[in-house]
């Protein structure tokens, strides 16, 4: 446990109704889940290769991987409704932007230069919502928020790119699914009443004063065992969802037989609901695991999936059974990473250190995304999916080795950071 930054305030908030954090990071998910479902999809069908379809999701998820840089400025400056406000009408404006571009090799930079500057206002959107949900949070229910917060996020994802598809397959202009994309999207924030105002840390001190604050805060986190081992869980290829972005592509689910059609039902909306069932599931799971065990559990599980996805007959039934399994199992990561960093953080200047985790977990997302088109590339399908599982071991070695060595420590006569009360 870690104390609170100067400046956080030492009167608790009301806590809402969780359901309400799912209604806000919809559209941080959602951003994503257009270029990852729907423009992947899209993609290879437009004349693009699998390779630069995953270089779309790479551009998206590029922000995701340094957002720790910028987000002291959510911490230090507006209050957390008002960044929300402001990124969720930038987000607003990408989504419609993303529909309107036509996609082909000749709009290649065009795209990618939109996906980022929508996805850097998606990250502004998240600081809000995870710093709200950090400061308003009773610590013993941070495993039933998060699975509510994920849920939000995932099934914004899954949500949002399989509508997006629908709209851009179904309707005669892409300009026309923006409209509709870019309304979604602000009306998101009609459930900001009901919450509480989180202002920004460290109110009437200088920028300066303020960032070395953060750094502080931050440092309390990262020299701790809690710290430390989550950051380890973070780095590592663990529940990362990477396979989804790349079984989107339609000529890797013509391996199974699937069309638009399925792909739609369980890279769009169906999956969106799946997933925000394995959050919540994976939100209460955490009460029995505990949060890194539960992520370590998960991880594992979603190894066994793809391992059996790739032994499994090439069939529309097992392209859609096992995406919907993956998309569960998704969920009950996600779930858990919220949950056993929120344990990590404590309340002060949440959105920086929140967002040093969240880093660090979208690089493994990040990297994985790649490595699996170029495994699908080199070895097919099967082989994407059996280089799934094996990173995904690979990871869990990795942590429960670097658990062991932390409790050698002390017998070693290496230190410990020493634990303070929250």
């Amino acid at each position: 446990m870690h104390p609170p930054a100067s400046g956080t305030p030492a009167a608790p908030r009301p806590a809402p109704h969780p359901l309400v954090y799912t209604v806000l990071i919809a559209p941080f998910g959602a951003t994503l889940g257009f270029v990852s479902v729907a423009l992947a999809f899209l993609a290879t069908r437009d004349g693009l290769t699998v390779q630069q379809g995953a270089e779309l999701i790479a551009t998206g998820m590029l922000p995701n991987v340094w957002k720790f840089f910028w987000s002291p400025i959510g911490d230090t400056t507006l209050s957390r409704k008002r960044w929300y406000l402001l990124s969720c009408a930038v987000s607003a404006a990408g989504m419609f932007a993303m529909a309107a571009v036509p996609l082909g090799p000749a709009t290649l930079r065009l795209m990618q230069a939109v996906i980022l500057v929508t996805a850097v206002a998606a990250t502004f959107l998240g600081f809000a919502v995870e710093a709200m949900v950090a400061h308003l949070t009773p610590p013993a229910d941070r495993g039933r928020v998060s699975g509510w917060f994920q849920a939000g996020n995932l099934g914004g994802t899954g949500i949002g790119g399989g509508l997006g598809l629908w709209l851009l397959i179904n309707l005669p202009r892409g300009w026309q699914a923006g409209l509709v994309l870019a309304a979604l999207t602000l009306a998101c924030a009609a459930v900001l009443p009901w919450l509480p105002e989180v202002p920004a840390e460290s109110r009437g001190t200088s920028l300066p004063r303020a960032m070395r604050n953060v750094a502080a805060d931050l440092w309390q986190v990262a020299r701790s065992r809690d710290g430390v081992l989550s950051a380890v869980l973070c780095f590592v290829p663990v529940g990362t969802g990477a396979a989804q972005g790349v079984l989107a592509q339609s000529v890797v689910a013509a391996h199974w037989g699937a069309g638009a059609g399925a792909v739609e039902l369980v890279q769009g909306v169906l999956n969106g609901v799946v997933s925000m069932a394995g959050c919540l599931l994976g939100g209460y799971g955490c009460r029995f695991f505990g949060p890194r065990a539960a992520y370590a559990v998960f991880g594992a599980l979603m190894a066994a999936v793809t391992f059996a996805m790739a032994f499994a007959p090439a069939t529309p039934a097992v392209y859609v059974v096992g995406n919907l399994g993956y998309a569960v199992v998704t969920g009950f990561c996600y779930a858990a990473f919220s949950a056993f960093v929120l344990d990590a953080i404590g309340a002060g200047n949440a959105a920086t250190k929140y967002n040093g985790y969240a880093s660090l977990s979208n690089f493994p997302i990040w990297y994985m995304g790649l490595a699996l088109a170029a495994a699908e590339t080199r070895l097919g399908p099967k082989g994407m999916l059996l280089t799934e599982s094996a990173c995904g071991v690979l990871g869990i070695a990795v942590f429960a080795a670097a658990a062991a060595a932390w409790r050698a420590r002390p017998v070693l006569g290496v230190p410990a950071a020493v634990p303070v009360a929250d």
